[in-house]
């Protein structure tokens, strides 16, 4: 009698309502002319068919296949699963990475079996070896070679296999999201979970777009104690990685002028962020303050800048007293000073927005940390 073994049948991708349909009409009007496959009675391929042929009483014929035991038989269910036409390609990924798993594990079984056997030879003085040689596993390299994508796709579709909710994962199965607009969305909510447990920390979604936005990220900087250069105190405010500032949703409008703060260190990773935002940098505007950090070893910097960016053709509305460098005095800890702001209320029209902000600012709505 055959049977249904779970584990096997959980490891196909179930077909679309259309796909199923597809199926069930040939069935009953060619026949079932394909074998299903069974190992110990257990259905190994044709959960599909058998389930349609059981249905309506359509005769099926089956063949037996060998398998030295359930990970080999799980194997070949997923390799003859991969060979299948038109799977979205999350489903080729997920896949592969069920049956890379599965290998891994015999790989790890046989290792820690194969150094049992080396230990047992060296006491009874058989052998020198003291354990086998390990061949380092790169897991994404191997899928992204086999399914002919980018490792970074693979290595977001193994973070939506983690995070993501069924209901997500199951739109992937079915091709109707892309891999990385889901894996975009829950960087977004971890960023925003990780800004919402911070104290004192205020945000919220952002609602419509905007003709101006200023943009002061939470870089990952470290703050020196003066009493010893080179000692490192982290500082008291959330911080992001560049990654997670890549993926940050900047709300433009079709034509709206942006200044994104950076500092020495980071005024590289600037340029990166706002080609990744799709913004096109047109100048780099210079505070220059009184005093200012200086590292160990190296001169004090006294400027911080503001990489002025656009997205499509923005108009000024005043270029009178318009300079690129500005002198203003320093406020609180990673504070812009109001002489920046008031320039750009006195140069720009429309909708304003100040992200990341630290206190909040005339004329501008406000998200991020807002202090107290």
């Amino acid at each position: 009698m055959i049977k249904i073994n779970e584990n096997f049948r959980n490891l196909i991708p179930p077909l679309s309502e259309s796909e199923y349909s597809e199926l069930e009409k040939s069935l009953l009007t060619e026949g079932c002319r394909e074998p299903i496959i069974i190992w110990k009675n257990m259905i190994v391929d044709g959960h599909h068919r058998y389930e349609i042929c059981t249905k309506h009483d359509i005769p099926f014929r089956t063949q037996e296949i060998e398998f030295q035991n359930e990970d080999e038989a799980k194997v070949w269910i997923l390799t003859n699963q991969l060979a299948r036409r038109n799977l979205p390609e999350f489903t080729r990924i997920e896949l592969a990475l069920k049956r890379k798993e599965i290998l891994l594990a015999q790989g790890r079984r046989k290792m820690s079996e194969a150094k049992k056997d080396a230990l047992i030879a060296k006491k009874e003085g058989l052998s020198t070896i003291d354990k086998p040689s390990e061949e380092p596993h790169n897991t994404q390299r191997i899928i992204a070679d086999e399914l002919g994508i980018s490792t970074g796709k693979v290595a977001m579709a193994e973070q939506v296999l983690k995070q993501a909710p069924e209901i997500i994962k199951d739109k992937l199965r079915r091709g109707e999201i892309s891999i990385n607009k889901a894996y975009k969305e829950i960087k977004r909510k971890e960023i925003l979970e990780k800004l919402d447990n911070i104290e004192e920390q205020q945000t919220k979604e952002i609602e419509g777009v905007y003709d101006v936005i200023v943009i002061d990220p939470p870089w990952e900087m470290k703050k020196i104690e003066r009493d010893v250069a080179p000692n490192q105190v982290e500082f008291d405010y959330p911080t992001m990685s560049l990654e997670e500032l890549k993926l940050l949703y900047v709300p433009y409008a079709d034509n709206c002028h942006v200044w994104l703060w950076t500092t020495q260190k980071y005024l590289p990773a600037a340029f990166q962020l706002l080609k990744s935002w799709g913004l096109n940098y047109v100048c780099t505007f210079v505070w220059h303050k009184a005093g200012g950090f200086q590292p160990f070893d190296l001169p004090q910097y006294n400027c911080e800048f503001a990489l002025y960016a656009r997205r499509g053709t923005p108009v000024f509305t005043e270029l009178k007293d318009f300079k690129v460098c500005f002198e203003a005095p320093r406020g609180k800890h990673s504070e812009k000073p109001e002489q920046f702001y008031a320039m750009v209320r006195r140069v720009t029209s429309g909708r304003r927005l100040d992200m990341f902000n630290r206190r909040p600012i005339e004329g501008f709505d406000t998200w991020g940390k807002e202090s107290k």
